[in-house]
Formats: structure tokens, sequence, C-alpha cells
């Protein structure tokens, strides 16, 4: 069984039921989720072994988080408990044309005030295969970049795959450094990189004006680069959208077929959905199998509400090969 290792902040994510908006609402739906815990849950989800490293408030609603974790078998034998607050997200779920939209409160939560003092590193990753971190993560704070930086650092020491979701968020970066100055370095100690254009260009403070200028310049900058991953997005709606994904290599690419999804039930967590399939993927199949894997793992999370997708693989791959998709399974 491969054994993976996440980094990030999770956080208390309240929707109106339905499609209300937060004008019309008298209550609210209660989730737990975070773009890298969302990984790591449908990774465990799908029986490999997955620790998790972030830090919760000590009182209830930060032991409920972790509890929630464990329910989807993530280990959090390595998450921080101490004094803060959690990190609290607002979903107002889009339809038809009207988009959805989130509202953030996280600011000074416990997870952007852990800086990772106290791990044990050779505990946390011996016999691991992958790392997974998000460009989030760092966005929040210096420590949280710092802690990062060194999650990272012991990760190439010890020759474990490390996959990075640029996953720029422009309403983030507030504790006054730039993506340019930081990111980089994250980057440098990367193998995998999801990422489409603009992330690159705020990363690096680049212009880049198409996405094959960044593979034709991405490759020779990052010399430990090995794979450049980018989905595609065509939304037609809030309830409608084209999905579709690629994976390069220095001298290959390959592509995934596109679906058109209708109707969907939550569009949140589908990016993340698609991380957990490509790690999945890079660590047990080839790199076009890899790919109609992870898109097709993004797309089902457009049919399952919350965060996390809870799909089994077969269900997975019966999509990949056109086998029961839609059918009542009896």
């Amino acid at each position: 069984m491969k054994k993976i290792v996440t980094i990030g902040e999770v956080m208390l994510r309240l929707s109106p039921p339905g499609n209300q908006r937060f004008f019309q609402t008298n209550q609210f739906d209660l989730e737990f989720g975070g773009s890298e815990s969302n990984v790591a849950a449908a990774l465990a989800y799908w029986g490999l072994e997955v620790s998790h490293l972030t830090a919760f408030p000590d009182h209830e609603i930060g032991w409920a988080a972790a509890g929630k974790l464990r329910k989807y078998g993530i280990d959090t034998r390595f998450i921080k408990f101490m004094p803060g607050r959690m990190g609290v997200y607002f979903l107002e779920h889009g339809a038809m044309q009207r988009s959805s939209q989130i509202i953030y409160d996280r600011a000074n939560s416990a997870f952007s005030q852990f800086t990772g003092e106290g791990i044990d590193w050779d505990s946390l990753l011996d016999n691991v295969s992958c790392v997974h971190w998000s460009g989030i993560t760092p966005a929040l704070s210096q420590g949280c970049a710092d802690f990062t930086l060194q999650l990272l650092l012991q990760a190439n020491n010890r020759g474990i795959l490390v996959c990075g979701d640029l996953n720029y968020r422009s309403n983030l970066w507030q504790y006054g450094k730039a993506p340019h100055e930081v990111m980089p370095k994250l980057m440098e100690l990367s193998q995998v990189m999801i990422a489409g254009t603009r992330d690159f260009n705020q990363c690096l403070k680049e212009d880049f004006g198409s996405f094959q200028e960044v593979k034709r310049k991405i490759f020779d900058r990052f010399s430990n680069l090995e794979y450049l991953v980018k989905t595609d997005r065509v939304s037609h709606s809030s309830s409608s959208n084209g999905f579709s994904g690629s994976i390069y290599t220095k001298k290959k690419t390959y592509s995934s077929k596109s679906y058109e999804l209708t109707h969907i039930v939550d569009r949140v967590g589908s990016g993340d959905a698609f991380a957990a399939g490509l790690i999945y993927g890079l660590l047990y199949l080839k790199p076009k199998e890899a790919i109609e894997f992870a898109v097709a793992a993004g797309v089902l999370k457009h049919s399952v509400p919350g965060d996390v997708l809870t799909c089994t693989l077969q269900e997975i791959q019966e999509l990949v090969t056109g086998e029961g998709a839609g059918k009542i399974k009896r």
C-alpha cells in the first residue's frame, strides 16, 4: 500500500440549503473541508495510507474536524491542537446563469499560526511515496510558507515524489509577501505541478501568453519537474460545464477525453478530486491512464455534495471505460 502525506488547512464550510442565497436562508448546512485535506480524504477512501498535517483549535469544533478526517480513514496522529480559531468559509451554490460564491473568514486561524514545530519528520515520512501541497498554504502566513518549505526539503532529501497544485488565490496573500517571492522555492522542490497559465504568471511574476509558452519554459527553469498538469474547464453556466485535462512531460503530451457535465450538484472540490486521481494514477498507472483516471475522478465529484469525492476506484474506472456510467446498479 502506498503512503501519502498532505499539508493544509481544514475549514468549517457553511452553506445555505439547496440553492438559497445568503440573504434568504435561516440555516446553514455544515461540512469540513480544505483543498489538501480533500485530496487526502479521496486517497484514503480508495484505501491508501494518508497522513494529513494541519492544526486545529483545541476545543469541540477542532475535535469534530479531526474526527471527520478519521472517518475518511486519514491518519490524524500528526495534527496539532492549539489555541486559536477555526477557519470558516461560506458557500452559496449557484444555479443556471447565477454563479456560486465563496466568502472566507479564516484570518488568524490556528493553522495559520502553526510552524510545524515538534514534528518527528522521520516518523512522518517513513516509507512515504508522495507528498502533496497546494499554493493555498504558503499564502496564509510566513509561518505556513516556511512550514511547507521545510516539508518539501525533507521530502526531497528522502527521494519522495512531491506534487504541488499551485492554486493561486488572489485574496489570500495578505501578510506582506507576494507569490513570486515565496512560490519559486517550493516549485523547485516539486516533481509534479498542477497549474494553468494564470497560476504561473502570478507565482513567477511572468506574462506568459499561452500554456504552450509556459510548457516551453517551465521544464527548463525547474530541473526537478517531471510532469506538468492542467485541467480545461468550459463554463456554460453554473449547472453545465465542459471538463478535460492534460499531462505533459518534457517530450510528450497525454490528453484525456472531454466530458460535458450537466445538472452539476457541487463543483467545489472537483479540482481536489482531480489531484487525488492524478496522484493515484502516477503511483499506479501509466501517464495516459493517469490523466484519464484523474479527469474521471474530477468529473464524478461534480455529482457528490460536500467537499470530498466519495466514489470508489471501480466507479471511476467504469467512467473511464464507459461501462455502467449513470446506470442503476442492482
